[in-house]
Order: C-alpha cells, then structure tokens, then sequence
C-alpha cells in the first residue's frame, strides 16, 4: 500500500503558538526562546503572568529568522534582533512607496 504525504498550510495569524509549539515550528530549545526572552528580544503578548507565555505568527517568523541569521552569520542575538526589525521596517516602507506610486496625481 503506498502513503500519501499531504501538505497542509495554516494561516497562522489568528492561531495562538505556545513555547512547544513554537519551539517545534522554528526548530529551536525552549531555552533558546527563553534567553531571548530575557534579554528582551523576543516578547510574549500580554497575557496575565500566570497564563503561559503564547506566540503569534509574527514572532514565527521573528525567531526563524533570528535563527538563520546567527546560524548562518554567526551573529550575536541582538544583531538578529535588530537586523530582523530593519528588514520588517524596510518592508513596510516599500509597500507604502509602493502604494503611493500607484496614486493618480
């Protein structure tokens, strides 16, 4: 009998991550998350103190890409942080100046 391998693709912006899960997603330690953490380069969203801590999509990519650029650059936490919030700012950017050009004068 041959298995059939689907692909299923989420919309993760109105899903909830907790610390396992998103550990999981991104292939990193609960440690790792933690110490970022911590340092403040990665927020949990406001939820009481005594409820776990919970991700969004947008952290998703955060700690995927502050993976891959101190993996592949052996960069320092910050610099991942910061490099990841220049990069969204420079996305956001472009898309206005997008949208703005396609203004009738």
């Amino acid at each position: 009998m041959k298995e059939e391998i689907y692909r299923v693709h989420v919309v993760l912006d109105e899903v909830w991550l907790d610390l396992p899960d998103l550990c999981q997603l991104a292939g990193v330690s609960e440690l790792w998350v933690k110490q970022r953490m911590s340092d403040g380069l990665l927020t949990r969203d406001a939820v009481p103190t005594t409820e776990a801590a919970r991700f969004n999509a947008d952290d998703l990519r955060r700690v995927r890409r502050m993976v891959s650029l101190e993996r592949d650059f052996d960069a320092a936490p910050e610099l991942a942080s910061l490099v990841f919030d220049l990069e969204m700012e420079l996305a956001s950017l472009r898309a206005r100046l997008r949208r703005l050009s396609h203004l009738p004068d």
